[in-house]
């Protein structure tokens, strides 16, 4: 009995650190967030970590035709670490993982032109991002971009 107990107080231990270790960090930027302005409209869906990654895709309409897609990922550990972009359906850009913290995370790929940083904030139902980086004059340029949980 007390092996039994023992054996079962360990696997509980072990579960509950696998658990721990194995927890979803990204998971605050699930979901379905809008944006935009007037006469554009921006939608970026992402879906929960599984697997170890987390898969995002974001639309911009204007004047009801698509301006521009993005297919993106998350990968929070491992090799392939990192954000990486595909606008428009080219090959995939890396951004390494630079800082994380609770619901924020900054992206940086100080090779790429525009832009070489990128960051998330979640603040309750809103989603505050941008990208930055220098501008066709060689000055800084950031450009924000607001969210709010949507339908749909």
């Amino acid at each position: 009995m007390r092996k039994a107990k023992a054996m079962l107080g360990a696997g509980l231990v072990l579960a509950a650190g696998a658990a721990t270790a194995a927890g979803p960090e990204f998971d605050w930027l699930a979901g379905h967030w809008c944006g935009g302005s007037a006469g554009r409209a921006i939608d970026e869906v992402w879906l929960p970590e599984a697997g170890g990654v987390l898969l995002g895709m974001s639309r911009t309409v204007r004047g009801g035709k698509t301006e521009s897609f993005e297919f993106m990922r998350i990968v929070p550990a491992g090799d392939d670490a990192g954000f990486h972009v595909q606008p428009n359906g080219v090959a995939p850009t890396v951004f390494a993982i630079a800082e994380r913290g609770e619901r924020r995370v900054r992206f940086e790929n100080a090779a790429h032109d525009f832009p070489n940083r990128i960051e998330y904030r979640r603040e309750g139902d809103a989603l505050h991002a941008w990208i930055a980086g220098p501008g066709r004059d060689g000055k800084e340029m950031r450009i924000p971009f607001e969210y709010r949980r949507c339908g749909g």
